[in-house]
């Protein structure tokens, strides 16, 4: 007998019964999202590798340890995308949208990164983010920030995230912070562990948000970011604080918070959550103006953010179980006797053109009521319609609210009537 083939590990089946509250969730960020302006845009899932190398920086975790890189029959390097900004830069620069424009872009689609699977990170992960480019000032920052705690409310966690917020200031403050920082980790080099050894040639500011608390506390006399930002940086982040401020959103000032991919600058800001352990980047992003440039377009300011929706769901499993799927079935239509089975396809069918939003669904494979009933009470159904022989000839049908138990027999011509005073 051959051996079962199972998933990859870290890359995970989701059942009907998961992705009904999948589907809800999403459900609530894209009307958030079509709410603000934001258009979808759907990318590829592979790129050619050298779009993500310039994008978030050789010398990154990200592209030295967990991408997902293969050469095609062409001889080509090709990349499953570890995110999906860069991506989404790319299609704005190929397709003309970006320079001279406003554009505001949301996407959700899958990503991958080879990394030690653990509950809320895995190697094939969903990622839903929203994409800002030609406007510079802090208001739109603000904005963006404003749309997520929306967001936070309409799920019922608001309660269970918190917001962190940094500037890491232009690309010449940071060659300047850099410096000083290498210089001052030299110092401790022994006491420092392998990763922050490395990193702190290749790309020191990682070192600031380690997970170490020996190093987090040797980086307690380390010269600080904000001592290095130049002037636009700082009025820019004081007006994001303002708007903050002004509209009531709690923030932290973080100056540890770097985020892991090269092409941020000035604000960058991460929703907190202590609930789900050592996982507790909710979502996250930041100012990227330097990066279609970057990538061959023409100088463009952008912004944006993103955020894995499996660690979303389980946030709103574990901290607000009254948000649940919707039933699978709203209808379950039931039949017995001659000719009924038949009758009652006719009947769905015509209940389908009047209440196509309606989930119904027929009844197969025979069964005497109470099995049929039965089945109706597995698929969540809050109505059964029920059609024996006397209710086919009498052109009637017999509805039944299985949650209160009412009945009544109405003619079939009226059915959706009732059906749409039940279902509201």
């Amino acid at each position: 007998m051959a051996k079962n083939i199972q998933a990859i590990r870290g890359m995970n089946d989701y059942l009907p019964a998961e992705t009904a509250l999948w589907q809800r969730i999403e459900a609530v960020l894209k009307q958030v999202l079509g709410s603000y302006g934001y258009g979808e845009i759907r990318l590829p899932i592979v790129e050619q590798t050298p779009l993500f190398k310039r994008a978030i920086g050789e010398v990154t975790d990200v592209v030295e340890k967990e991408m997902y890189t293969f050469e095609d029959r062409n001889g080509d390097s090709l990349t499953l995308r570890p995110e999906l900004t860069a991506g989404c830069v790319r299609a704005g620069i190929e397709h003309g949208l970006l320079y001279n424009q406003e554009q505001r872009f949301w996407y959700l689609g899958q990503a991958f990164r080879h990394e030690r699977p653990q509950k809320g990170r895995y190697r094939q992960f969903y990622q839903l983010g929203a994409e800002v480019f030609g406007l510079e000032g802090p208001d739109i920052d603000a904005e963006l920030i404003m749309m997520t705690a929306r967001w936070w409310r309409a799920l019922g966690i608001a309660g269970h995230v918190s917001l962190e917020l940094n500037s890491i200031g232009s690309a010449e403050a940071r060659a300047n912070y850099r410096s000083a920082l290498t210089a001052y980790l030299e110092q401790y080099k022994e006491q420092l562990d392998e990763d922050c050894k490395r990193r702190m040639y290749t790309n020191p500011l990682r070192v600031l948000d380690s997970k170490n608390p020996e190093v987090q506390a040797l980086l307690n006399d380390a010269p600080r970011l904000s001592e290095y930002l130049d002037a636009e940086s700082r009025e820019h982040f004081a007006g994001l604080c303002r708007f903050l401020d002004d509209a009531g959103i709690a923030y932290r000032v973080n100056e540890r918070l770097v985020r892991g991919l090269d092409y941020y600058n000035r604000t960058v800001f991460e929703w907190v959550t202590t609930s789900l352990g050592a996982q507790g980047t909710v979502c996250a992003g930041g100012r990227y103006d330097g990066l279609v440039s970057q990538l061959g377009g023409h100088a463009t300011p952008g912004i944006g953010f993103a955020m894995g929706m499996e660690r979303l769901v389980l946030l709103v499993q574990s901290v607000n179980p009254d948000f649940r799927a919707e039933g699978q079935v709203d209808v379950y239509l039931i039949s017995s006797g001659e000719g009924t089975q038949s009758a009652a396809m006719q009947l769905a069918e015509k209940i389908r053109d009047a209440m196509p939003q309606v989930k119904l669904m027929t009844n197969y494979g025979g069964g005497n009521f109470k099995k049929q009933f039965a089945r109706a009470d597995k698929w969540g159904a809050r109505i059964a319609l029920v059609l024996g022989e006397n209710e086919m000839h009498a052109g009637q049908v017999n509805v039944k609210n299985l949650r209160n138990g009412d009945q009544q027999t109405v003619a079939q011509d009226d059915v959706t009537t009732l059906l749409a005073t039940i279902l509201g």
